[in-house]
Protein backbone atom coordinates (compact mmCIF):
# COMPACT_ATOMS: atom_id res chain seq x y z
CA UNK A 1 0.00 0.00 0.00
CA UNK A 2 3.06 2.28 -0.26
CA UNK A 3 5.46 3.43 -2.45
CA UNK A 4 9.06 1.83 -1.61
CA UNK A 5 11.11 3.32 -4.46
CA UNK A 6 10.19 6.76 -2.36
CA UNK A 7 12.84 7.43 0.73
CA UNK A 8 10.80 8.78 2.89
CA UNK A 9 11.32 10.40 6.63
CA UNK A 10 9.76 8.03 8.69
CA UNK A 11 8.17 9.12 12.63
CA UNK A 12 6.97 7.22 15.22
CA UNK A 13 4.86 7.61 17.34
CA UNK A 14 2.43 5.65 20.31
CA UNK A 15 -0.69 6.50 18.36
CA UNK A 16 -1.45 7.83 14.93
CA UNK A 17 -4.81 9.61 14.15
CA UNK A 18 -6.18 10.34 10.91
CA UNK A 19 -8.57 13.09 10.79
CA UNK A 20 -8.85 16.12 13.21
CA UNK A 21 -13.09 16.01 13.21
CA UNK A 22 -14.83 15.58 16.13
CA UNK A 23 -13.58 11.79 16.69
CA UNK A 24 -9.95 12.25 16.12
CA UNK A 25 -10.17 14.84 18.31
CA UNK A 26 -11.69 13.30 21.24
CA UNK A 27 -9.49 10.70 20.67
CA UNK A 28 -6.27 11.93 21.19
CA UNK A 29 -8.11 14.48 24.20
CA UNK A 30 -8.67 11.16 26.02
CA UNK A 31 -5.66 9.32 25.21
CA UNK A 32 -3.69 12.26 27.18
CA UNK A 33 -6.50 12.10 29.76
CA UNK A 34 -5.32 8.62 30.84
CA UNK A 35 -1.91 8.86 30.60
CA UNK A 36 -2.09 11.80 32.84
CA UNK A 37 -4.30 9.54 35.27
CA UNK A 38 -1.86 6.65 34.84
CA UNK A 39 1.02 9.19 35.18
CA UNK A 40 2.84 8.07 32.07
CA UNK A 41 3.02 9.69 28.39
CA UNK A 42 1.68 9.02 25.02
CA UNK A 43 2.60 10.09 21.86
CA UNK A 44 -0.02 11.34 19.62
CA UNK A 45 0.25 12.52 15.85
CA UNK A 46 -3.10 14.14 14.66
CA UNK A 47 -3.17 14.25 10.46
CA UNK A 48 -5.82 17.10 9.00
CA UNK A 49 -6.05 17.08 5.70
CA UNK A 50 -7.59 20.74 5.46
CA UNK A 51 -5.16 23.73 5.88
CA UNK A 52 -6.62 24.31 9.26
CA UNK A 53 -8.65 21.86 12.38
CA UNK A 54 -12.25 22.70 11.35
CA UNK A 55 -11.62 23.78 7.70
CA UNK A 56 -13.28 20.87 6.19
CA UNK A 57 -16.12 20.72 8.66
CA UNK A 58 -19.74 20.96 7.93
CA UNK A 59 -22.28 20.11 9.83
CA UNK A 60 -25.81 21.53 10.50
CA UNK A 61 -25.79 21.70 13.61
CA UNK A 62 -27.77 20.51 16.87
CA UNK A 63 -25.26 19.23 18.91
CA UNK A 64 -26.21 16.40 21.87
CA UNK A 65 -23.57 17.46 24.55
CA UNK A 66 -23.36 13.87 26.02
CA UNK A 67 -20.23 13.13 25.03
CA UNK A 68 -18.69 16.38 25.68
CA UNK A 69 -19.92 16.23 29.00
CA UNK A 70 -18.11 12.64 29.42
CA UNK A 71 -14.80 14.02 27.72
CA UNK A 72 -14.67 18.05 29.13
CA UNK A 73 -17.41 18.28 32.21
CA UNK A 74 -16.23 21.52 32.22
CA UNK A 75 -16.27 22.74 29.10
CA UNK A 76 -18.68 25.51 29.13
CA UNK A 77 -16.03 27.29 32.08
CA UNK A 78 -13.62 26.01 29.56
CA UNK A 79 -14.40 28.74 26.51
CA UNK A 80 -16.34 25.98 24.17
CA UNK A 81 -18.28 27.87 21.43
CA UNK A 82 -21.21 26.41 22.60
CA UNK A 83 -23.91 29.29 23.56
CA UNK A 84 -27.03 28.64 22.09
CA UNK A 85 -29.30 26.53 23.69
CA UNK A 86 -32.37 25.21 21.67
CA UNK A 87 -35.56 26.95 22.77
CA UNK A 88 -38.63 25.96 20.26
CA UNK A 89 -38.34 22.63 18.04
CA UNK A 90 -40.70 23.12 15.19
CA UNK A 91 -41.69 20.13 12.36
CA UNK A 92 -43.58 21.35 9.21
CA UNK A 93 -44.41 18.87 6.20
CA UNK A 94 -43.93 21.34 3.00
CA UNK A 95 -46.55 21.72 0.21
CA UNK A 96 -45.89 23.86 -3.02
CA UNK A 97 -47.01 26.44 -1.02
CA UNK A 98 -48.31 25.76 2.29
CA UNK A 99 -47.28 23.53 5.30
CA UNK A 100 -48.53 21.52 7.72
CA UNK A 101 -47.20 21.83 11.82
CA UNK A 102 -46.78 18.66 13.75
CA UNK A 103 -47.51 18.60 17.47
CA UNK A 104 -43.78 17.10 18.60
CA UNK A 105 -45.96 16.13 21.92
CA UNK A 106 -46.35 12.95 19.49
CA UNK A 107 -43.07 12.53 18.75
CA UNK A 108 -40.74 9.87 20.74
CA UNK A 109 -38.62 11.31 23.19
CA UNK A 110 -35.57 10.66 21.66
CA UNK A 111 -36.62 13.30 19.15
CA UNK A 112 -36.92 16.21 21.73
CA UNK A 113 -34.12 18.64 20.91
CA UNK A 114 -34.76 19.76 24.81
CA UNK A 115 -30.93 19.90 26.19
CA UNK A 116 -28.95 20.25 22.58
CA UNK A 117 -27.11 23.44 21.90
CA UNK A 118 -27.30 25.45 18.06
CA UNK A 119 -23.28 25.73 16.83
CA UNK A 120 -21.09 25.70 14.10
CA UNK A 121 -19.02 22.02 14.89
CA UNK A 122 -15.95 23.67 12.69
CA UNK A 123 -15.95 26.35 15.77
CA UNK A 124 -16.10 23.13 18.16
CA UNK A 125 -13.59 21.40 16.11
CA UNK A 126 -11.14 23.94 16.55
CA UNK A 127 -11.66 24.52 20.02
CA UNK A 128 -11.57 20.52 20.51
CA UNK A 129 -8.25 21.53 18.65
CA UNK A 130 -6.87 23.87 21.06
CA UNK A 131 -7.89 21.76 24.40
CA UNK A 132 -5.92 18.61 22.33
CA UNK A 133 -2.84 20.73 21.63
CA UNK A 134 -2.76 22.15 25.21
CA UNK A 135 -2.55 18.32 26.28
CA UNK A 136 0.12 17.85 24.30
CA UNK A 137 -1.18 16.70 21.01
CA UNK A 138 1.01 17.31 18.33
CA UNK A 139 -1.83 18.33 15.00
CA UNK A 140 -0.47 18.71 11.66
CA UNK A 141 -3.29 20.66 9.26
CA UNK A 142 -2.47 20.63 6.19
CA UNK A 143 -1.05 16.60 5.65
CA UNK A 144 -3.07 14.52 4.25
CA UNK A 145 -2.87 10.46 4.98
CA UNK A 146 -2.35 9.53 1.60
CA UNK A 147 -1.82 5.84 1.95
CA UNK A 148 -1.56 3.31 4.31
CA UNK A 149 1.45 1.48 5.53
CA UNK A 150 0.81 -2.19 5.51
CA UNK A 151 3.19 -5.00 6.97
CA UNK A 152 2.63 -8.50 7.41
CA UNK A 153 -0.67 -7.78 6.50
CA UNK A 154 -1.28 -5.61 9.71
CA UNK A 155 -1.69 -1.53 9.60
CA UNK A 156 1.74 -0.19 10.88
CA UNK A 157 0.84 3.38 10.46
CA UNK A 158 0.13 6.21 7.07
CA UNK A 159 1.95 8.08 4.59
CA UNK A 160 1.24 11.60 3.80
CA UNK A 161 0.84 13.14 0.65
CA UNK A 162 3.54 14.23 -1.50
CA UNK A 163 4.12 18.12 -2.04
CA UNK A 164 4.74 19.75 -5.28
CA UNK A 165 3.49 16.82 -8.08
CA UNK A 166 3.17 18.65 -11.52
CA UNK A 167 -0.43 17.36 -13.33
CA UNK A 168 1.77 15.01 -15.35
CA UNK A 169 3.40 13.40 -12.31
CA UNK A 170 6.49 15.30 -12.56
CA UNK A 171 7.90 16.89 -9.69
CA UNK A 172 8.12 20.91 -9.78
CA UNK A 173 10.67 22.79 -7.63
CA UNK A 174 10.38 22.41 -4.04
CA UNK A 175 8.83 18.74 -4.16
CA UNK A 176 8.95 17.15 -0.90
CA UNK A 177 7.48 13.33 -0.34
CA UNK A 178 5.40 12.46 1.86
CA UNK A 179 6.48 11.02 5.35
CA UNK A 180 5.02 7.90 7.07
CA UNK A 181 3.80 8.24 10.61
CA UNK A 182 3.76 4.93 12.00
CA UNK A 183 2.05 4.07 15.40
CA UNK A 184 1.59 1.25 17.49
CA UNK A 185 -2.20 2.07 16.80
CA UNK A 186 -3.48 3.86 13.90
CA UNK A 187 -7.06 5.25 14.18
CA UNK A 188 -8.96 6.45 10.91
CA UNK A 189 -11.31 9.05 11.79
CA UNK A 190 -11.57 10.98 8.11
CA UNK A 191 -14.99 11.39 8.16
CA UNK A 192 -18.04 9.96 5.45
CA UNK A 193 -16.21 8.07 2.97
CA UNK A 194 -12.85 8.28 4.13
CA UNK A 195 -10.47 7.14 1.40
CA UNK A 196 -8.59 5.10 3.17
CA UNK A 197 -11.80 3.38 5.52
CA UNK A 198 -13.10 2.36 2.41
CA UNK A 199 -9.54 0.76 1.39
CA UNK A 200 -9.09 -0.65 4.70
CA UNK A 201 -13.25 -2.46 4.71
CA UNK A 202 -12.28 -3.60 1.67
CA UNK A 203 -8.78 -5.34 2.64
CA UNK A 204 -9.81 -6.63 5.85
CA UNK A 205 -13.54 -7.22 4.76
CA UNK A 206 -14.95 -5.21 7.47
CA UNK A 207 -18.39 -4.90 6.20
CA UNK A 208 -18.79 -8.87 5.85
CA UNK A 209 -22.43 -9.75 6.89
CA UNK A 210 -23.70 -5.98 7.74
CA UNK A 211 -26.27 -4.33 4.96
CA UNK A 212 -24.44 -1.66 2.56
CA UNK A 213 -23.53 1.25 3.95
CA UNK A 214 -26.57 4.44 2.80
CA UNK A 215 -25.71 8.06 2.42
CA UNK A 216 -27.25 11.64 1.85
CA UNK A 217 -26.03 14.46 0.65
CA UNK A 218 -26.13 17.20 2.72
CA UNK A 219 -25.88 21.12 1.41
CA UNK A 220 -26.29 24.03 3.37
CA UNK A 221 -25.78 27.87 3.45
CA UNK A 222 -25.29 30.41 6.42
CA UNK A 223 -27.27 33.18 6.21
CA UNK A 224 -26.99 36.42 8.11
CA UNK A 225 -31.11 37.91 8.40
CA UNK A 226 -32.90 40.84 9.21
CA UNK A 227 -33.44 41.28 12.86
CA UNK A 228 -37.26 40.84 12.75
CA UNK A 229 -36.97 37.42 11.44
CA UNK A 230 -34.45 36.10 13.69
CA UNK A 231 -35.69 33.67 16.34
CA UNK A 232 -32.47 32.55 18.53
CA UNK A 233 -32.77 29.03 19.25
CA UNK A 234 -35.37 28.21 17.18
CA UNK A 235 -35.01 24.43 15.17
CA UNK A 236 -37.28 23.75 12.61
CA UNK A 237 -36.99 20.48 9.99
CA UNK A 238 -39.17 19.80 6.98
CA UNK A 239 -39.89 17.27 4.60
CA UNK A 240 -41.89 16.96 1.45
CA UNK A 241 -41.76 19.78 -1.07
CA UNK A 242 -39.69 20.02 -3.40
CA UNK A 243 -38.77 16.18 -3.39
CA UNK A 244 -41.52 13.71 -4.28
CA UNK A 245 -43.25 10.80 -2.27
CA UNK A 246 -40.62 8.43 -3.62
CA UNK A 247 -37.07 10.43 -3.05
CA UNK A 248 -36.13 10.82 1.26
CA UNK A 249 -34.88 13.84 2.21
CA UNK A 250 -35.60 17.24 4.03
CA UNK A 251 -34.62 20.56 5.10
CA UNK A 252 -33.08 22.33 8.73
CA UNK A 253 -33.45 26.04 9.81
CA UNK A 254 -31.35 26.32 12.63
CA UNK A 255 -31.35 30.29 14.37
CA UNK A 256 -28.59 31.06 16.84
CA UNK A 257 -25.63 34.24 17.08
CA UNK A 258 -25.86 37.16 15.66
CA UNK A 259 -29.22 37.01 13.55
CA UNK A 260 -27.34 33.94 12.16
CA UNK A 261 -29.46 31.13 10.28
CA UNK A 262 -27.88 27.63 9.13
CA UNK A 263 -30.47 26.72 6.22
CA UNK A 264 -29.78 23.29 4.91
CA UNK A 265 -31.43 20.43 2.72
CA UNK A 266 -30.70 16.75 2.54
CA UNK A 267 -31.32 14.30 0.03
CA UNK A 268 -30.76 10.63 0.21
CA UNK A 269 -28.64 9.34 -2.11
CA UNK A 270 -30.84 6.04 -3.01
CA UNK A 271 -32.96 8.39 -5.32
CA UNK A 272 -33.50 6.80 -8.68
CA UNK A 273 -34.22 9.73 -11.27
CA UNK A 274 -30.65 10.11 -12.83
CA UNK A 275 -31.68 13.76 -13.65
CA UNK A 276 -32.19 14.98 -9.87
CA UNK A 277 -30.00 17.74 -8.84
CA UNK A 278 -30.38 17.74 -5.01
CA UNK A 279 -28.54 21.32 -5.22
CA UNK A 280 -31.20 22.76 -7.76
CA UNK A 281 -33.46 21.02 -5.33
CA UNK A 282 -31.85 23.34 -2.34
CA UNK A 283 -32.31 26.55 -4.09
CA UNK A 284 -36.15 25.69 -5.07
CA UNK A 285 -36.59 24.81 -1.06
CA UNK A 286 -35.58 28.62 -0.29
CA UNK A 287 -38.55 29.68 -2.68
CA UNK A 288 -40.85 28.37 -0.58
CA UNK A 289 -42.80 30.54 1.88
CA UNK A 290 -41.59 29.02 5.18
CA UNK A 291 -37.99 29.09 4.15
CA UNK A 292 -37.87 32.43 2.21
CA UNK A 293 -39.57 34.57 4.41
CA UNK A 294 -37.29 34.51 6.86
CA UNK A 295 -34.12 34.80 4.51
CA UNK A 296 -35.76 37.65 2.82
CA UNK A 297 -33.63 40.68 2.79
CA UNK A 298 -30.52 39.15 4.39
CA UNK A 299 -27.48 37.62 3.04
CA UNK A 300 -25.87 34.36 1.93
CA UNK A 301 -22.19 33.95 3.62
CA UNK A 302 -21.16 30.68 3.17
CA UNK A 303 -21.91 27.73 1.38
CA UNK A 304 -20.90 23.93 1.62
CA UNK A 305 -21.64 20.31 0.62
CA UNK A 306 -20.60 17.25 2.53
CA UNK A 307 -22.18 13.24 2.21
CA UNK A 308 -23.82 11.89 5.42
CA UNK A 309 -23.68 8.15 6.65
CA UNK A 310 -27.17 6.95 6.84
CA UNK A 311 -26.84 3.49 7.52
CA UNK A 312 -26.97 3.03 10.91
CA UNK A 313 -27.14 0.42 13.30
CA UNK A 314 -27.06 -2.61 10.99
CA UNK A 315 -24.63 -1.03 8.32
CA UNK A 316 -21.33 -0.22 11.31
CA UNK A 317 -18.89 -2.16 9.86
CA UNK A 318 -16.57 -4.73 12.12
CA UNK A 319 -14.46 -1.32 13.90
CA UNK A 320 -11.03 -2.97 14.56
CA UNK A 321 -8.39 -3.87 12.22
CA UNK A 322 -5.09 -5.65 12.39
CA UNK A 323 -3.07 -2.21 13.89
CA UNK A 324 -6.03 -0.17 14.59
CA UNK A 325 -9.44 0.97 14.40
CA UNK A 326 -12.66 3.03 12.48
CA UNK A 327 -14.26 6.05 14.28
CA UNK A 328 -16.51 7.97 13.89
CA UNK A 329 -18.48 8.56 10.59
CA UNK A 330 -15.56 6.65 8.83
CA UNK A 331 -17.56 3.61 10.35
CA UNK A 332 -20.90 5.66 10.26
CA UNK A 333 -22.27 6.70 13.47
CA UNK A 334 -25.49 9.23 12.20
CA UNK A 335 -29.05 8.53 14.02
CA UNK A 336 -30.98 9.83 10.95
CA UNK A 337 -34.12 10.62 12.59
CA UNK A 338 -32.68 12.73 14.99
CA UNK A 339 -29.97 14.54 12.16
CA UNK A 340 -27.43 14.06 14.85
CA UNK A 341 -23.77 12.08 14.69
CA UNK A 342 -21.58 14.21 16.44
CA UNK A 343 -21.83 13.09 20.43
CA UNK A 344 -22.13 9.38 18.65
CA UNK A 345 -18.47 10.47 16.88
CA UNK A 346 -16.89 11.64 19.86
CA UNK A 347 -17.57 8.87 21.99
CA UNK A 348 -16.33 6.42 19.45
CA UNK A 349 -13.05 8.23 19.32
CA UNK A 350 -13.26 8.21 23.17
CA UNK A 351 -14.09 3.97 23.22
CA UNK A 352 -11.15 3.78 20.85
CA UNK A 353 -8.78 5.75 22.79
CA UNK A 354 -9.33 3.95 25.91
CA UNK A 355 -8.88 0.82 24.16
CA UNK A 356 -5.77 1.82 22.70
CA UNK A 357 -4.34 2.81 25.84
CA UNK A 358 -4.92 -0.41 27.90
CA UNK A 359 -3.47 -2.22 25.31
CA UNK A 360 0.28 -0.10 24.93
CA UNK A 361 0.26 -0.05 28.86
CA UNK A 362 0.21 -3.75 28.80
CA UNK A 363 2.79 -3.90 26.36
CA UNK A 364 0.73 -4.78 22.84
CA UNK A 365 1.37 -3.08 19.78
CA UNK A 366 -0.11 -3.69 16.25
CA UNK A 367 -2.63 -6.22 16.95
CA UNK A 368 -6.35 -6.14 16.96
CA UNK A 369 -8.46 -3.79 19.44
CA UNK A 370 -11.29 -6.30 19.78
CA UNK A 371 -12.34 -4.27 23.13
CA UNK A 372 -12.62 -1.48 21.03
CA UNK A 373 -15.67 -3.63 19.29
CA UNK A 374 -16.80 -4.82 22.38
CA UNK A 375 -16.83 -1.36 24.43
CA UNK A 376 -19.06 -0.37 20.99
CA UNK A 377 -21.51 -2.90 20.98
CA UNK A 378 -21.89 -2.24 25.05
CA UNK A 379 -22.26 1.61 24.83
CA UNK A 380 -24.84 3.79 24.53
CA UNK A 381 -23.90 4.54 21.12
CA UNK A 382 -24.86 1.03 19.87
CA UNK A 383 -27.94 1.80 21.77
CA UNK A 384 -29.00 4.94 19.92
CA UNK A 385 -28.80 3.73 16.79
CA UNK A 386 -30.20 0.52 17.50
CA UNK A 387 -33.37 2.01 18.46
CA UNK A 388 -34.06 4.04 14.99
CA UNK A 389 -32.39 1.20 13.07
CA UNK A 390 -35.76 1.08 10.53
CA UNK A 391 -36.68 4.52 10.47
CA UNK A 392 -34.29 5.03 7.06
CA UNK A 393 -35.47 1.57 5.26
CA UNK A 394 -39.26 2.19 6.30
CA UNK A 395 -38.67 5.26 4.64
CA UNK A 396 -36.82 3.88 1.39
CA UNK A 397 -39.58 1.47 0.92
CA UNK A 398 -43.11 3.42 1.68
CA UNK A 399 -41.79 6.45 0.83
CA UNK A 400 -41.74 9.93 2.42
CA UNK A 401 -45.67 9.52 3.92
CA UNK A 402 -46.13 5.78 5.16
CA UNK A 403 -41.95 5.52 5.45
CA UNK A 404 -42.08 8.44 7.74
CA UNK A 405 -45.57 6.99 9.93
CA UNK A 406 -44.66 3.41 10.28
CA UNK A 407 -40.76 4.78 11.33
CA UNK A 408 -43.10 6.80 14.18
CA UNK A 409 -44.51 3.64 15.38
CA UNK A 410 -41.08 1.66 14.94
CA UNK A 411 -39.09 4.31 16.95
CA UNK A 412 -41.99 4.32 19.90
CA UNK A 413 -42.03 0.58 20.07
CA UNK A 414 -38.22 0.30 20.56
CA UNK A 415 -38.61 3.07 23.30
CA UNK A 416 -41.78 1.70 24.77
CA UNK A 417 -40.06 -2.13 24.39
CA UNK A 418 -36.53 -1.98 25.37
CA UNK A 419 -35.65 -2.05 21.89
CA UNK A 420 -38.06 -4.34 20.34
CA UNK A 421 -39.46 -3.51 16.53
CA UNK A 422 -42.50 -5.33 15.07
CA UNK A 423 -40.52 -4.97 12.00
CA UNK A 424 -37.29 -6.55 13.49
CA UNK A 425 -34.01 -5.44 11.82
CA UNK A 426 -34.64 -4.46 8.39
CA UNK A 427 -32.35 -4.45 5.26
CA UNK A 428 -31.53 -1.76 3.45
CA UNK A 429 -31.12 -3.75 -0.32
CA UNK A 430 -28.83 -2.46 -2.90
CA UNK A 431 -26.12 0.47 -2.23
CA UNK A 432 -27.12 4.29 -3.63
CA UNK A 433 -25.16 3.84 -6.87
CA UNK A 434 -27.42 0.88 -7.47
CA UNK A 435 -30.54 2.60 -6.74
CA UNK A 436 -30.19 4.93 -9.83
CA UNK A 437 -32.50 3.60 -12.43
CA UNK A 438 -31.85 4.43 -16.13
CA UNK A 439 -32.69 7.81 -17.94
CA UNK A 440 -35.25 6.20 -20.48
CA UNK A 441 -37.58 5.15 -17.44
CA UNK A 442 -37.63 9.41 -15.77
CA UNK A 443 -38.26 12.56 -17.43
CA UNK A 444 -35.85 15.21 -17.07
CA UNK A 445 -36.73 17.82 -14.38
CA UNK A 446 -36.35 22.03 -15.42
CA UNK A 447 -35.15 23.84 -12.94
CA UNK A 448 -35.71 27.92 -12.88
CA UNK A 449 -32.88 29.62 -13.03
CA UNK A 450 -31.25 31.51 -10.28
CA UNK A 451 -32.35 34.78 -9.21
CA UNK A 452 -29.05 35.87 -7.12
CA UNK A 453 -31.19 36.55 -4.44
CA UNK A 454 -32.34 33.72 -2.55
CA UNK A 455 -31.38 31.26 -5.23
CA UNK A 456 -27.65 30.72 -7.02
CA UNK A 457 -25.77 28.92 -9.21
CA UNK A 458 -23.17 26.53 -8.36
CA UNK A 459 -20.00 28.28 -9.14
CA UNK A 460 -20.69 31.54 -7.36
CA UNK A 461 -21.82 28.61 -4.53
CA UNK A 462 -18.26 27.35 -4.39
CA UNK A 463 -16.72 30.78 -4.12
CA UNK A 464 -18.17 31.61 -0.75
CA UNK A 465 -16.90 28.07 0.21
CA UNK A 466 -13.52 29.82 -0.43
CA UNK A 467 -12.50 26.44 -2.01
CA UNK A 468 -8.60 26.42 -3.68
CA UNK A 469 -6.39 23.73 -4.67
CA UNK A 470 -3.21 24.04 -6.52
CA UNK A 471 -4.40 24.01 -10.27
CA UNK A 472 -1.09 22.17 -11.28
CA UNK A 473 -1.37 19.04 -9.58
CA UNK A 474 -2.53 15.47 -10.40
CA UNK A 475 -6.76 15.30 -10.61
CA UNK A 476 -7.34 13.96 -7.16
CA UNK A 477 -10.99 12.32 -8.60
CA UNK A 478 -9.82 9.41 -10.48
CA UNK A 479 -11.80 7.89 -13.52
CA UNK A 480 -11.03 4.39 -13.55
CA UNK A 481 -11.94 3.76 -17.59
CA UNK A 482 -12.95 6.65 -19.28
CA UNK A 483 -15.22 4.30 -22.48
CA UNK A 484 -17.37 3.06 -19.34
CA UNK A 485 -18.10 6.62 -17.95
CA UNK A 486 -19.36 7.03 -21.61
CA UNK A 487 -21.31 4.72 -22.70
CA UNK A 488 -22.95 4.25 -19.38
CA UNK A 489 -22.80 7.23 -16.71
CA UNK A 490 -23.44 9.56 -19.95
CA UNK A 491 -25.52 7.84 -22.77
CA UNK A 492 -27.24 5.36 -20.35
CA UNK A 493 -28.41 7.40 -17.30
CA UNK A 494 -27.53 10.63 -18.95
CA UNK A 495 -24.72 11.94 -17.33
CA UNK A 496 -25.93 12.50 -13.32
CA UNK A 497 -22.36 13.90 -12.40
CA UNK A 498 -23.19 16.96 -13.74
CA UNK A 499 -26.33 17.04 -11.26
CA UNK A 500 -25.10 15.11 -8.08
CA UNK A 501 -22.04 17.02 -8.09
CA UNK A 502 -22.59 19.89 -5.63
CA UNK A 503 -19.81 22.29 -6.97
CA UNK A 504 -19.59 21.94 -10.81
CA UNK A 505 -17.32 19.68 -10.93
CA UNK A 506 -18.23 17.16 -13.49
CA UNK A 507 -19.21 18.37 -17.14
CA UNK A 508 -19.69 16.75 -20.72
CA UNK A 509 -18.64 18.19 -23.39
CA UNK A 510 -19.13 17.98 -27.31
CA UNK A 511 -16.17 18.45 -29.24
CA UNK A 512 -16.76 21.12 -31.75
CA UNK A 513 -15.40 18.52 -35.25
CA UNK A 514 -16.00 15.47 -33.57
CA UNK A 515 -18.91 15.92 -32.50
CA UNK A 516 -18.11 13.23 -29.29
CA UNK A 517 -18.73 13.89 -25.50
CA UNK A 518 -15.99 14.56 -23.55
CA UNK A 519 -15.53 13.83 -19.44
CA UNK A 520 -14.24 17.06 -18.26
CA UNK A 521 -13.02 17.39 -14.47
CA UNK A 522 -13.18 20.65 -12.73
CA UNK A 523 -11.09 19.19 -10.00
CA UNK A 524 -10.39 22.78 -8.23
CA UNK A 525 -14.43 23.33 -7.27
CA UNK A 526 -14.16 19.80 -5.43
CA UNK A 527 -15.94 20.74 -1.87
CA UNK A 528 -14.46 16.88 -0.75
CA UNK A 529 -18.51 15.89 -0.36
CA UNK A 530 -17.82 12.75 -2.29
CA UNK A 531 -20.83 12.13 -3.53
CA UNK A 532 -19.33 11.38 -7.04
CA UNK A 533 -17.49 8.26 -4.86
CA UNK A 534 -20.67 7.35 -3.45
CA UNK A 535 -23.36 7.91 -6.35
CA UNK A 536 -21.76 7.14 -10.14
CA UNK A 537 -23.70 3.92 -10.88
CA UNK A 538 -20.75 2.05 -12.07
CA UNK A 539 -18.68 2.76 -8.97
CA UNK A 540 -16.17 3.97 -11.39
CA UNK A 541 -15.16 7.07 -9.81
CA UNK A 542 -12.44 6.77 -7.16
CA UNK A 543 -12.58 9.88 -4.93
CA UNK A 544 -8.59 10.62 -3.52
CA UNK A 545 -6.59 12.85 -1.41
CA UNK A 546 -5.79 16.20 -3.48
CA UNK A 547 -2.41 18.14 -1.79
CA UNK A 548 -2.57 19.17 1.70
CA UNK A 549 -4.42 22.08 2.30
CA UNK A 550 -6.64 21.98 -0.57
CA UNK A 551 -10.37 21.93 -0.48
CA UNK A 552 -13.02 24.31 1.22
CA UNK A 553 -11.98 26.54 4.20
CA UNK A 554 -15.67 26.63 5.90
CA UNK A 555 -15.98 29.81 8.58
CA UNK A 556 -18.54 29.21 10.88
CA UNK A 557 -20.08 26.15 8.99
Amino acid sequence: MTDTAIERESMDYDVVIVGGGPAGLSAAIRLKQLAAEAGTEVSIAVLEKGAEIGAHILSGAVVDPKALNELLPDWKNMGAPINDAVKADIFEILGHHGSISLPTIFFPPLMSNHGCHIVSLGNVCRWLGEQAEALGVEIYPGFPAASLVEEGGVIKGVVTGDFGVARDGSHKDGYQPGMELRGKYTLIGEGVRGSLAKQLIERFDLSAGKEPQKFGIGLKELWRVKPENHKPGMVKHTMGWPLDGKTGGGSFMYHYGENLVSIGFVVHLNYKNPYLSPFEEFQRLKTHPAISDILKGGERLSYGARAITEGGYQSVPKLAFPGGALIGCSAGFVNVPRIKGSHNAMKTGMLAAEAAFAAIQSGRAHDELVEYQSAYENSWVARDLKRVRNVKPLWSKFGTLFGVMFGGIDMWCNTLFGGWSPFGTMGHGKSDAASLEPAAQHKPIAYPKPDGVLTFDRLSSVFISNTNHEEDQPVHLKVADLALQTASELEEFAGPSTRYCPAGVYEWIKDETSGEERFQINAQNCVHCKTCDIKDPNQNINWTTPEGGGGPMYANM
